[in-house]
C-alpha cells in the first residue's frame, strides 16, 4: 500500500470507507515567499504603495517577521510581473507609467482581452454573460456602499471572467501574468474624475451586448472600454511627467 505520508505530498489523501475508494482534495499550503509575494503585490494592487515609491527590504521582512530571503525572493517575482523595477546600487522601486507604457498596455489588453472574449463568445454566449452579470451586480453593490477597494477588485475579476471562459492556457496565461500591473494600474486611474462611473456603465454595456449576440458592437464595446484608459491618463499629464522622472 502507498505510504499516506506520500499521497499527501502529492496533494490528495485516499481512504477507504464503506468499501469504496474516498479521494479528499486540499490546497498544498503556500510557502513563505508566496505569502510574501502575495502581501507585497496586493499593496501595490490597493495603492498602498505608491506608483515609484521605493521598497526596503529591510523594512518589509521587519513588517512581516521574516528575513530577507524571502523578501529578496519575492521581489524577484515581482520584478517578472512588471510590477516593481530593481536596479543595482538604485534598490526597489514600484514600478512608474510613461506614456509610452500606457499605450503599451492598452494594446497588449485589446489583443488578449478581443481574442478572449470572441472565443468565449463562441463557446458559450449565456454562460458567459451569467458569469459577468453576477460580477456587475457585486461592482454595483460594492459602488452603492463606497467601498471603492472591492470594486476595483471586483473590476479585476470581470476582466478575469472573459479568460475564465474562452478556455485557452496560452491567453490566460499571457494575462495573468501582468494582471497584478493592470490591476494597478486600475487603481492608479480610479483617483481620475467619473472614470470608475464610466467604467460601470461601460461593463453593464459588455453584458447586455453579449446577451444579444452582437459580437462586433461587443468588439467595439470593448475597444472604447479599454482605450479610455489610455486617454484618461493621458488627460494627468503631470502624472506621466512625474514617472518618466523617475524612470529617468
Amino acid at each position: 500500500m502507498t505510504d499516506p505520508l506520500h499521497q499527501c505530498y502529492y496533494g490528495a489523501i485516499f481512504r477507504l470507507t464503506h468499501g469504496e475508494k474516498m479521494v479528499t482534495e486540499f490546497k498544498r499550503p503556500k510557502t513563505l515567499t508566496a505569502e510574501v509575494t502575495q502581501h507585497i503585490r496586493q499593496q501595490i494592487i490597493n495603492g498602498d504603495i505608491h506608483l515609484g515609491a521605493a521598497i526596503s527590504e529591510r523594512t518589509i521582512a521587519a513588517e512581516l517577521n521574516v528575513s530577507k530571503t524571502p523578501v529578496r525572493e519575492a521581489l524577484a517575482q515581482l520584478s517578472n510581473e512588471g510590477l516593481v523595477t530593481i536596479k543595482p546600487q538604485s534598490g526597489v522601486r514600484v514600478f512608474t507609467l510613461s506614456a509610452r507604457e500606457v499605450r503599451e498596455i492598452c494594446v497588449f489588453r485589446k489583443a488578449l482581452e478581443t481574442a478572449a472574449i470572441a472565443i468565449a463568445m463562441q463557446n458559450d454566449p449565456a454562460a458567459l454573460a451569467q458569469a459577468l452579470q453576477a460580477v456587475v451586480d457585486k461592482m454595483g453593490a460594492a459602488l452603492e456602499a463606497g467601498d471603492q477597494r472591492r470594486y476595483l477588485m471586483l473590476d479585476n475579476d470581470f476582466h478575469q471572467v472573459f479568460f475564465d471562459f474562452c478556455d485557452n492556457s496560452y491567453l490566460t496565461n499571457s494575462y495573468v501574468r501582468y494582471a497584478g500591473k493592470i490591476a494597478a494600474l486600475r487603481t492608479h486611474l480610479s483617483i481620475k474624475p467619473r472614470h470608475t462611473s464610466l467604467s460601470f456603465q461601460e461593463h453593464c454595456q459588455i453584458v447586455e451586448t453579449i446577451r444579444q449576440g452582437q459580437l462586433e458592437p461587443l468588439l467595439a464595446l470593448l475597444d472604447q472600454h479599454l482605450g479610455r484608459t489610455h486617454e484618461t491618463y493621458e488627460i494627468g499629464v503631470e502624472d506621466i511627467a512625474a514617472a518618466d522622472a523617475i524612470t529617468d
